[in-house]
């Protein structure tokens, strides 16, 4: 028996499309609005990138510069030079005859006087010799008496024609001859006597004995060998030379301050006692003698020392920071910034060197406004934006990062 296999299907709600095309519709409507939404954050986002690049864009126009200032510097100014202690006067005695070493009367630190004995050379050949021209001048003198005693007989002989007149000549000669004779050995007496005295060794001037370089016996070598050195401790002389830049601020007299390692930061007033009148053509610089009183000998000559020399200048110099200067093979400028915030480089004249800051004599006013580091791209007349060297950091990054 055969059944009919019977399908049932089942018809979907008519309540479920509707569902579905509310859903659809809900967000599609969803979709729209978000896009709409999102373009218009674009629109806005794309304006103001616009705008922010347009105002970067005007900014970055003029080149952008940190201007600095200058400060006052010290019109008077102090210079420390340095030098050694020595006496007045100094000098090295040596013999003046040949001979040994008899006695020596001073030793070093001993002070002397003028005059006062150092020692003696004993020169035995030289006695002798004095002793033979002693007599050489006393035989003279004989014969000068001789003849001028025969020269007056004969010249009362001459006058009744007694005797004839080539004989009385020669006799006349004989007294002239002598005459030149006996001032020969007195010339010759005085010669030794001289040297003889130069066998006592005395002082030129008062001082104190600063070295001996002489032993009894010693074999003496006349003007080759020293026997002492003599310095006059009061008052004591020092000599320092003045570099170019200083050297027409240095005058005869001017006070100036000695400071020696042993005084312990002490101070000492002395005075310029001579200036040269020339520069020396090697170092390029001025000799100065100074002159310091030392009444108690506590000063020692040879001593290392410092002078502190006050300096006027004729101009109140400026400081400024080292790298606003340009240098170049025509010489040394700053890029001024003037009232238009214009770019105008001018050439200065510097002083002295400080390390980070230099000292500028000429060429600047203390009212213009510097640039600091100066590009090489900045050109005379170029306009710029300014920025102060004392806003702050983030700033100056600012400034530093803007186009060029």
């Amino acid at each position: 028996m055969n059944h009919r296999q019977t399908h049932t299907f089942a018809l979907p709600s008519v309540e479920n499309p509707q569902r579905t095309l509310v859903a659809v519709k809900r967000t599609t409507i969803f979709l729209a609005l978000f896009l709409l939404l999102a373009g218009c954050w674009r629109l806005v986002l794309n304006q103001s990138e616009a705008k922010d690049l347009q105002q970067r864009t005007i900014a970055s126009l003029p080149r952008s510069v940190i201007a600095v200032r200058s400060r006052p510097g010290e019109s008077s100014r102090k210079i420390v030079l340095p030098a050694s202690l020595r006496g007045n006067t100094e000098t090295q005695i040596y013999a003046r005859s040949n001979g040994y070493l008899s006695a020596w009367h001073k030793t070093i630190g001993d002070p002397v006087k003028k005059g006062e004995l150092l020692a003696v050379i004993d020169v035995p050949e030289l006695e002798d010799e004095l002793a033979q021209g002693r007599a050489a001048q006393a035989q003279v003198k004989a014969r000068l008496e001789l003849a001028k005693s025969t020269l007056k007989r004969w010249t009362l002989l001459n006058e009744t024609d007694s005797v004839v007149q080539q004989e009385f000549d020669e006799k006349r000669s004989a007294v002239l001859q002598a005459q030149a004779d006996l001032a020969a050995a007195d010339a010759n007496v005085k010669r030794l006597e001289k040297i003889e005295g130069y066998r006592r060794i005395t002082a030129p001037f008062s001082g104190v004995i600063t070295r001996r370089a002489v032993e009894l016996g010693g074999l003496i070598n006349a003007g080759t060998q020293e026997l002492f050195a003599l310095t006059q401790t009061d008052p004591l002389r020092l000599t320092v030379w003045v570099p170019q830049a200083y050297a027409n601020e240095i005058k005869d007299g001017q006070e100036v301050s000695v400071r020696l390692i042993e005084a312990q930061g002490k101070t000492l007033a002395a005075r310029i006692d001579h200036v040269s009148g020339a520069l020396d053509p090697v170092n390029r610089s001025r000799q100065v003698d100074i002159t310091l009183p030392n009444p108690d000998g506590k000063l020692l000559p040879g001593s290392y020392a410092e002078i502190s020399i006050n300096v006027v200048g004729k101009a109140n110099p400026l400081v400024v920071p080292a790298n606003v200067l340009v240098i170049d093979k025509a010489g040394a400028y700053v890029a001024v910034v003037n009232t238009e915030k214009r770019i105008a480089f001018r050439p200065v004249k510097l002083g002295r060197d400080f390390g980070r800051e230099v000292e500028v004599l000429e060429g600047i006013s203390p009212d213009d406004t510097l640039v600091a580091s100066p590009s090489d791209l900045l050109v005379d007349g170029e306009q710029v934006s300014v920025a102060d060297a004392h806003q702050k950091p983030d700033n100056l990054a600012r400034v530093a990062r803007a186009p060029r």
